[in-house]
C-alpha cells in the first residue's frame, strides 16, 4: 500500500504531523508502538503543555486538541494556559481527531527495517500481521509476520529518531550530553479543598505556588528543588522528612505537582527526577532508572501523607508507562540550529516554530541546571530535514539542534508546531 506520508511515532509531534497531513488531503499512515496515541501526554503523564509565547505559529492542531478535550470534559484553562489536559481523555480525543482527518493508524506496531534507494526511503517493513493490507514479504522461517509499506515521505517522530537510526543517518549527540529522566505519576484520594487552603497560606510566593478555584473545582501547582537559587517554602518539610528517613536526600532534587482536569481529588507529580542512569539509549541504564523511580514514588506517597493536609487517604493511582526523556539522539539536518541562533533571535525564510520558551536544561548536580529566558526566537524547516535521506523529516526532540538549543525546543508546544509544519511543507512539495 502506498502512502503520501507515513508518520512513525504517535506522540505530540507525530499526531500533529499526521492530523495535518490528513486534513490537507494526503493519504496518511500513523504508526505507533503503544496501544494509544499521545506519547508524553498520555504514556508519560506530562501535563500541562507549557506556554511558549504569544506569537506561536502552526498551532491549528493544538487548538483542535484543546477544543476536542474541552468537549470531552478533559481540558481546563489555568494560569491563562488552555492546554491543561486529562491524559486518559487525551487518548480518546486523539483517536477522534485522527478519524476526522482520515488518518490510518496502526497500533502496537514496530518498524524492523527500511529499504533505501537513491537517498530515499522507499519501503518501511513492519513487524505486524496486516494480511488485509498486503501479503508481501511474509517470512515464515523467522516465525514473524511482516509487511512492507511504501511511502513518498516519512516523518520520524519517535523521540529517539529510530527511523533515522536504522536508515544510517548521522547524528549530533555527544558523550555525556544527557539530562536526568523523570517518571511521572499520579495520586488520588486527595481532599483538594483542605490541601489548597493549607498550601495557599503556607506558601505566599505566587511565582511558585498558584491556586485558582473555578466552578467549584480547585486548580493548583507548586514546586521545590534542592537548588538554592530561591527560598522554597516546602524546604523545611523535605529536610525534616530526610532527617526522619521518610525520604532520601536523593529524593529532594526535584518536586513539582499539578491538578488534573476532570480528575477530582487527583494530583499529578512531575517527579521523581532520576539523577543517575540517564543514558536513554542504553537498556540497562533505563531499566535501572525505572526501578529506582518506582521506589522513589512510594517514598513520595509516605511523605505526602505525613506532611500535606488532605493527603491522609491518598494513594498511587497511576505510574507513567514511559520515562520522561529530555534529550537523546538528535539528527544531523540540512541546518544545525545553535544556541547562538536562539540567543540572537535569528530570522529564517521558512520558520516552523516561533517561541520564547526558556533554555531549560536539567542537571544531575545541585545548583547546575539551566533555566534562562531569551527574546523570541525562530526555528527553520531545514532543522527537520535529514541531511542524508531526502524524503525523511523529523519532528520533536530529535531535531537538528545543538544540546543547549534543544533544551528550549523540546517542549510539547514546539513539538506540535514542528509536526504541523512538516505536514504543510510536504503538502507543498506534493502539490507543486
Amino acid at each position: 500500500m502506498l502512502y503520501d506520508v507515513v508518520v512513525v511515532g504517535g506522540g505530540t509531534a507525530g499526531c500533529a504531523a499526521a492530523y495535518m497531513s490528513g486534513k490537507l488531503g494526503l493519504k496518511t499512515l500513523l504508526i505507533e508502538k503503544n496501544i494509544h496515541l499521545g506519547g508524553t501526554i498520555t504514556s508519560g503523564l506530562v501535563i500541562p503543555v507549557m506556554k511558549s509565547g504569544n506569537n506561536q505559529i502552526n498551532t491549528e492542531f493544538r487548538t483542535k486538541l484543546i477544543n476536542e478535550l474541552h468537549d470531552l470534559g478533559g481540558q481546563t484553562t489555568y494560569q491563562d494556559n488552555p492546554a491543561w489536559f486529562n491524559p486518559e481523555l487525551t487518548k480518546i480525543a486523539l483517536d477522534n481527531l485522527m478519524h476526522e482527518a482520515n488518518v490510518d493508524v496502526f497500533f502496537d506496531t514496530h518498524i524492523i527495517a527500511v529499504k533505501i534507494e537513491d537517498r530515499n526511503i522507499k519501503k518501511i517493513k513492519l513487524s505486524k500481521e496486516i494480511l488485509s493490507v498486503s501479503t508481501e514479504e511474509i517470512d515464515m522461517d523467522k516465525k514473524k509476520l511482516s509487511v512492507s509499506i511504501e511511502a513518498k515521505y516519512v516523518v520520524d517522530s519517535t523521540g529517539n529518531c529510530e527511523i533515522g537510526k536504522i536508515s544510517n543517518c548521522r547524528f549530533l549527540e555527544k558523550d555525556k550530553e544527557f539530562q536526568p529522566v523523570t517518571l511521572r505519576f499520579m495520586m488520588g484520594g486527595i481532599d483538594l479543598d483542605v490541601f489548597s487552603k493549607w498550601l495557599e497560606e503556607y506558601d505566599p510566593d505566587r511565582s511558585v505556588t498558584t491556586i485558582e478555584r473555578k466552578n467549584g473545582h480547585v486548580h493548583l501547582s507548586t514546586a521545590y528543588t534542592w537548588d538554592k537559587d530561591r527560598k522554597w517554602a516546602l524546604d523545611p518539610l523535605f529536610q525534616d522528612a530526610v532527617k526522619k528517613k521518610i525520604l532520601k536526600r536523593y529524593d529532594t532534587n526535584y518536586f513539582q505537582i499539578f491538578t488534573v482536569p476532570g480528575m477530582h481529588g487527583t494530583i499529578a507529580f512531575n517527579c521523581p527526577r532520576i539523577i543517575d542512569y540517564n543514558n536513554s539509549l542504553e537498556i540497562q541504564s533505563i531499566s535501572r532508572a525505572l526501578i529506582i523511580a518506582r521506589q522513589n514514588i512510594y517514598r513520595y506517597l509516605k511523605f505526602c501523607r505525613a506532611y500535606f493536609p488532605g493527603f491522609e487517604k491518598a494513594y498511587i493511582s497511576n505510574i507513567a508507562d514511559m520515562l520522561g526523556v529530555r534529550v537523546s539522539r538528535r539528527i544531523r539536518g540540512k541546518y544545525i540550529y545553535t544556541i547562538d541562533d536562539l540567543k540572537s533571535g535569528k530570522k529564517f525564510e521558512h520558520p516552523v516554530v516561533i517561541s520564547d520558551y526558556p533554555v531549560d536544561v536539567h542537571s544531575n548536580k545541585k545548583n547546575s541546571s539551566t533555566l534562562k529566558t531569551y527574546k523570541e526566537y525562530q526555528l527553520p524547516i531545514e532543522t527537520l530535514m535529514s541531511a542524508d535521506i531526502d524524503n525523511l523529516f523529523v519532528a520533536g526532540r530529535c531535531l537538528s539542534a545543538d544540546y543547549m538549543a534543544q533544551g528550549a525546543l523540546r517542549v510539547q508546544s514546539s513539538c506540535f508546531s514542528m509536526g504541523e509544519a512538516v505536514a504543510k511543507y510536504i503538502h507543498q512539495q506534493l502539490t507543486k
